[in-house]
């Protein structure tokens, strides 16, 4: 039997912003601080954490949600993949993003919820604060 997992926090950034990050190699890259190569279309293929992780975006509804398959090298040969639905939700205080992780293989569920927290939400908390921090140059 498959599992889920939901996993959600607050980031100091617009939805616009956060969603496009996602959907970009270089801002994924650098909000992970490990090579993501991503197809920013539905239908388009992605690996992120250096090949770790690989994947198709199935749909995108622009700075709302996206859902995606979603594999890691730590699944079983010849399983199927899980999905992952990414939701974007503007608040006061910049987005709340909420990733919902279904058809996880068992056992898997408490390392890929700490793997979502350590790994993507902790270091893109980081990553956009920092990012907002920056002044603009003048020349």
């Amino acid at each position: 039997m498959s599992k889920s997992i939901r996993v959600s926090t607050i980031l100091p950034v617009s939805a616009k912003k956060l969603y496009l990050a996602w959907l970009s190699s270089k801002e994924h890259s650098a909000f992970t601080g490990a090579k993501a190569v991503i197809e920013p279309r539905t239908g388009g293929s992605f690996s992120a954490w250096d090949g770790y992780i690989r994947g198709t975006t199935l749909e995108l509804k622009p700075y709302k949600r996206i859902l995606q398959s979603w594999k890691s090298s730590d699944f079983p040969e010849g399983g199927r993949d899980s999905k992952l639905e990414v939701l974007f939700e503007e608040t006061a205080r910049g987005t709340k993003i909420t990733l919902i992780h279904s058809d996880i293989p068992e056992g898997q569920e408490q390392q890929l919820r700490q793997g979502w927290l350590d790994f993507y939400l902790k270091p893109m908390k980081e990553h956009f604060r920092r990012a907002g921090k920056k002044k603009p140059t003048h020349t």
